[in-house]
């Protein structure tokens, strides 16, 4: 894809890593009430993929948050713009994200379900970029620690665009910068 300056994570390496997260999971999960929380839109692929793989009884529920909007830096200013249908209280919630980037958003939300109560309120992210961390954050479930560079696919996107991509690409400068 010519708006891709290299493949960061191939199809194949992001399969068995999730599939590795779901084992994981499933071991930390035995006898407990999961309820995995989505982060709209970016984390949908790699939430589909995962619960697939995770082997105990769970229910799911999406919120959408933007810091974003058609930038490539978190604004810092973070919305709910679709929030859980779930109760929380007394539940073991897993929040699936697609990256953690300066950690600013998932403070954000984590403090508010922090708030609702949960049993335990732990994160499964599919990127982390902890060169770029404002605050204290560190994922209980990690998928793969990337350099700080704007990437694309499985989910992630920019201005909408890539997340259809089976894989983690760069994304060229020129594409966000418009040159």
């Amino acid at each position: 894809m010519k708006e891709l300056a290299e493949i960061l994570l191939t199809p194949e390496q992001i399969a068995t890593r999730v599939k590795e997260l779901g084992a994981e999971i499933t071991k930390d999960y035995q006898g407990k009430n999961l309820i995995v929380i989505g982060i709209l839109k970016g984390a949908l692929p790699f939430m589909a993929d995962l619960i697939r793989q995770i082997k105990v009884p769970l229910r799911y529920d999406l919120m959408a948050v933007s810091s974003y909007g058609a930038s490539t830096k978190s604004s810092g200013a973070v919305q709910i713009l679709k929030d859980i249908e779930t109760g929380l209280e007394g539940e073991d919630v897993l929040v699936v994200e697609d990256i953690i980037d300066t950690g600013l958003t998932l403070k954000y939300l984590l403090r508010n379900l922090q708030a609702r109560h949960p049993a335990s309120l732990k994160v499964c992210t599919l990127l982390d970029k902890p060169s770029r961390r404002e605050v204290e954050i560190t994922p209980e479930y990690n998928g793969f620690v990337i350099p700080d560079r704007f990437v694309v696919g499985y989910g992630l996107d920019y201005a909408e665009r890539f997340r259809e991509l089976p894989l983690i690409g760069v994304l060229k400068p020129e594409v966000y910068e418009g040159k």
